[in-house]
């Protein structure tokens, strides 16, 4: 379903009811503009899925209305979809100077960069695109260059906040456009679409300054080497670490491939100060005493794969966790992450090394990139929008953030909290939402994009759980016959050697079905397989209450 005509359209095919995945567009007319392109990474449920991206069916249905993507900052959950959306809807990339750096590493590992438009704006930058006009204005987050966006439309102005806080000391002197906010709220803005993330959280976020003290204050006292973990993209962070161990005399080791990436990033677009000669190689390692190492890793989130897990386990070719190394991790968990997180930690102290972590105050080691809700206030009251919609978060973040709304003048009714799909529109400075667009989940797994869905979960869920019967059934076309006696495979169901009455049943069962219906003339091979398979699955769930998978295989001679 389309826009009518001079009605103004705002909806989400991501960030509603999750954190990651966000992707939200502004429709006028005959132009449509899209925020952000983000992945989320799987649950345990999601077997063998490696991301989970927008569907963009909706946007490659009006390719010729999308005129723009603009991308609020680097970070996975804005970006990781970008290079799956644009194969489908080739359009023009708009984004900072350190975010297009990140885009560029993903479009070249896609091999589609030479194919994209990439064009850097700034805070100060302006673009029209038919009826929509789009301005910036400088936003704190834990990422370098961050923005916030104003569209200007005959309906009214639209302001998207992207992620936030408010760091009156950030680390890299990229001051928030407060004075920049406060006129655009002074101009009129009829809807504010604003992230939830720390909606639940009283008060205000700290400063990022707070951590670059601990983490100094951490690696003074630490004997042995130093292992930090903490977002790649966090550059902010990474200098404070690259300063601390400057000023302990340490080199610095990069660990895990999106590290050293960012870095090399980073350093060559003027974002991250090092030292000539200090980042060393990881077999340089055993050249120095432990005292003189910092390790600067991935993993921060409990990866599997990452460099920190497998440190953990001293599976890391060259590099050894001992006892009186110290480890740091720089980083909350993102919820869902615990359990792997809390692995790591466990293993960490099983090799004797001195583990700092926690957020907040009890390690001083994370402060958070998301606005508290003194933040979010703050935003809403500089804003002072007509109409609101809380994004980027759980439901319970979103009805948080609506009361946090209603609470400094946003009139009660005046909020939508919305599903992916959900669309307002605006028309005669009214909004309604009364109709949805197509939104969902689209799954990658290796370099399939979009063909695994629920029925291939779910056929994986069932291997997973209860294993699978392959039966085998070697049969005469002519003679219209078996020609032996089944074979029965168990995978992941029972170990066969173990379960041979079973599985002697088993054969007799479908020997007994396949010769009562030959008997009855029916040959058709889908009707012997379909009764095989009815007759087998019964005959297991009575005998072990299992459901393997079971899937007969008709040789024909």
């Amino acid at each position: 379903m389309s826009t009518k005509e001079n009605v103004l359209s705002v909806y989400a095919l991501g960030g509603l009811y999750e954190v990651g995945k966000n992707m939200y567009a502004i429709e006028y007319n005959n132009d449509i503009i899209v925020i952000d392109c983000g992945n989320k990474f799987p649950d345990e449920s999601l077997l063998g899925i490696d991301l989970i991206i927008p569907d963009v069916t909706y946007l490659v249905e009006n390719t010729n209305k999308v005129k723009a993507l603009i991308v609020t900052h680097g970070h996975e959950d804005h970006i990781g979809g970008i290079p799956y959306f644009l194969k489908k809807c080739n359009v023009p990339v708009y984004a900072t100077r350190f975010t297009l750096g990140l885009i560029e590493l993903k479009l070249r590992e896609h091999k589609i960069l030479r194919e994209t438009e990439l064009i850097e704006v700034d805070s100060k930058a302006n673009l029209d695109f038919g009826d929509i006009n789009v301005e910036f204005f400088k936003v704190n987050h834990s990422i370098p260059d961050c923005i916030g966006i104003l569209f200007r439309t005959p309906e009214g102005n639209i302001v998207h906040t992207g992620d936030f806080k408010f760091d009156l000391t950030p680390v890299n002197n990229q001051y928030a456009d407060i004075h920049k906010m406060a006129k655009i709220g002074e101009e009129g803005v009829i809807l504010l679409l604003s992230e939830s993330t720390n909606a639940e959280r009283p008060g205000s976020t700290p400063s990022e300054k707070m951590v670059g003290e601990h983490v100094e204050d951490a690696i003074k006292k630490a004997e042995g080497k130093v292992i930090i973990s903490t977002f790649a993209s966090n550059i902010n962070r990474v200098q404070q670490v690259v300063n601390a161990s400057y000023k302990t005399n340490r080199k610095l080791v990069l660990l895990g491939r999106s590290m050293v990436n960012v870095v090399e990033v980073a350093i060559e677009r003027g974002y991250l100060d090092v030292p000539t000669d200090m980042i060393i190689q990881p077999d340089q390692i055993d050249d120095l005493s432990p005292e003189q190492v910092t390790i600067l890793c991935t993993g921060s989130q409990g990866e599997p794969m990452a460099a920190l897990a497998r440190l953990s386990t001293n599976n890391f070719r060259g590099v050894n966790i001992v006892r009186g190394d110290t480890v740091i991790l720089a980083a909350g968990p993102i919820p869902g992450n615990e359990k792997n997180v809390s692995r790591i930690i466990d293993n960490l102290f099983s090799l004797g090394a001195n583990v700092i972590y926690g957020t907040g105050s009890s390690s001083g080691m994370h402060v958070s990139g998301h606005g508290y809700q003194e933040d979010l206030k703050l935003m809403l009251t500089l804003m002072k929008p007509t109409y609101f919609i809380p994004i980027h978060g759980e439901f319970r973040m979103l009805h948080h953030h609506r009361l946090l709304a209603e609470s400094v003048g946003v009139e009660e009714g005046y909020t939508f909290i919305l599903r992916n799909g959900d669309v307002v529109d605006i028309e005669h400075s009214i909004a309604r939402q009364t109709r949805r667009i197509h939104a969902g989940d689209t799954y990658i797994d290796g370099i399939g994009d979009g063909d695994v869905g629920e029925i291939v979960l779910r056929d994986r869920k069932q291997l997973s759980e209860d294993g699978m019967l392959v039966i085998i059934l070697t049969m005469s076309k002519n003679e219209q016959r078996l020609m032996s006696r089944p074979d029965t495979i168990s995978r992941g169901f029972v170990y066969a050697r173990d379960s041979e009455n079973l599985i002697k049943e088993i054969n007799r069962i479908i020997d007994s079905t396949v010769t009562e219906l030959l008997e009855a003339n029916k040959f058709q091979w889908n009707d012997i397989k379909r009764n095989v398979k009815r007759a087998v699955g019964q005959y297991v769930f009575n005998q072990t209450k299992r459901k393997p998978m079971v899937l007969p295989i008709i040789i024909e001679v």
